[in-house]
């Protein structure tokens, strides 16, 4: 398991190369853009963050003091945009609360102990969480997404109701324990459920895995 793991990594960063996610210009924007990308495409989050960022309001302290009218009106490209300003709200206080608004004294916390008071906040799931410690804060955790079940399950190295611990321990245990493979990895499987291993009607011939390489499910 942990050669066929790796080789789909490998076969995945020989075709598609660097994907440089998460993009953003800071710590604080890859956390905003998190919370913003739930049940809506990257396009939408970044005009919800470009409006942020034309009234010069992607700042903690600023979103904090920010009403939940105003805040909503503001991420509206991002769609659910009254559930996602409370979900923001509620980190925003999270993060004030337990770290005075600072990225740097939230980084410094242990990543099991962070990860648990994160999915504490309502609105924040695991894969938000995730993110927020991979992709922001350079913990060494790997995400799990819609994407990453769907294309182990066809290729049988899951079984299709495996639930999220599962398939983010099967990572975990078989790679290296490299923030950047993880990251890495989780930006590339993305990028294949987006372009070849889609949902209704998926590009199984011209899969950079291939078709029927990986057929065992086994640990």
């Amino acid at each position: 398991m942990k050669n066929k793991i790796f080789l789909i990594y490998k076969k995945l960063y020989r075709h598609f190369g660097p994907q440089h996610w998460w993009p953003g210009d800071t710590r604080f924007e890859v956390m905003i853009g998190a919370i913003l990308t739930q049940n809506t495409s990257w396009l939408n989050v970044e005009k919800a963050i470009a409006s942020l960022k034309k009234h010069k309001l992607l700042k903690p302290h600023k979103l904090y003091k920010l009403s939940s009218k105003r805040l909503a009106s503001l991420i509206k490209p991002a769609g659910y945009y009254n559930i996602k300003a409370k979900r923001l709200k509620n980190f925003l206080r999270f993060l004030s609360v337990n770290y005075e608004g600072k990225i740097g004294k939230m980084s410094k916390e242990e990543t099991q102990a962070l990860r648990s008071r994160l999915l504490a906040v309502n609105g924040i799931g695991r894969e938000t969480a995730d993110s927020i410690l991979l992709y922001a804060l350079d913990k060494k955790i790997f995400v799990i997404d819609a994407y990453t079940k769907r294309i182990l399950a066809r290729h049988k190295l899951i079984s299709e109701d495996a639930g999220y611990d599962e398939v983010q321990n099967l990572f975990m245990r078989h790679l290296p324990s490299r923030r950047d493979i993880f990251n890495e990895y989780h930006a590339l499987l993305v990028r294949l459920g987006k372009e070849f291993c889609l949902k209704n009607k998926p590009r199984c011939e011209e899969c950079p895995i291939g078709k029927e390489q990986f057929t065992v499910h086994s640990s």
